[in-house]
C-alpha cells in the first residue's frame, strides 16, 4: 500500500518535528511519518494523505488564506521539478537524499511559510539553513 503525497509535502514533511498543531494532527503526521520509510509514495495533484486531516481541506481544497490552493500548486510543481521525479511513484530514502542538493533553492519557500517556526525545531533544517545563508 502507498503513501499520497503532493510535490511539497515531499520536502516539507522531512522536518516535521510533531509542533505547531492539534494533537490529533500531530499524532496523526507522526505516525504517518513513521510509515512512509516502508512504503511507496504515489505523487499526487491537489490534497494528499497529509491533507486529509487538516483542519484548512474543505472540499478537496486549501483554504488557509487567499488563493491558498493555487500558491500550494506551484510549490508542488517546483518541488517535483527540484527533485527531478519522473513518473508518479518515489522511494522516501531515494527523496531524503536529493534534500540537501534541492534546499539552497527550496529554502525560499522557508521564508515566507507560516509553519517554519516547527521546521526551526529540525535538526537537519537548521543545519541546511545555516549552510544556505553561508553560499548566499
Amino acid at each position: 500500500m502507498g503513501i499520497n503525497l503532493r510535490g511539497h509535502h515531499l520536502i516539507c514533511l522531512h522536518f516535521f518535528k510533531g509542533n505547531a498543531y492539534s494533537k490529533d494532527f500531530r499524532n496523526y503526521l507522526s505516525m504517518l511519518k513513521k510509515d512512509i520509510k516502508n512504503s511507496e509514495i504515489k505523487i499526487i495533484d491537489g490534497a494528499d494523505d497529509v491533507c486529509k486531516k487538516c483542519v484548512y481541506l474543505k472540499e478537496g481544497l486549501c483554504n488557509y488564506g487567499k488563493d491558498a490552493e493555487g500558491e500550494i500548486k506551484e510549490m508542488d510543481m517546483k518541488a517535483i521539478e527540484l527533485l527531478g521525479i519522473k513518473g508518479k511513484w518515489a522511494r522516501w530514502k531515494e527523496i531524503k537524499e536529493k534534500i540537501p542538493a534541492v534546499f539552497n533553492e527550496w529554502s525560499a519557500y522557508c521564508k515566507t511559510c507560516d509553519w517554519a517556526d516547527n521546521c526551526k525545531k529540525n535538526k537537519q533544517w537548521r543545519v541546511l539553513m545555516s549552510s544556505n545563508a553561508i553560499h548566499k
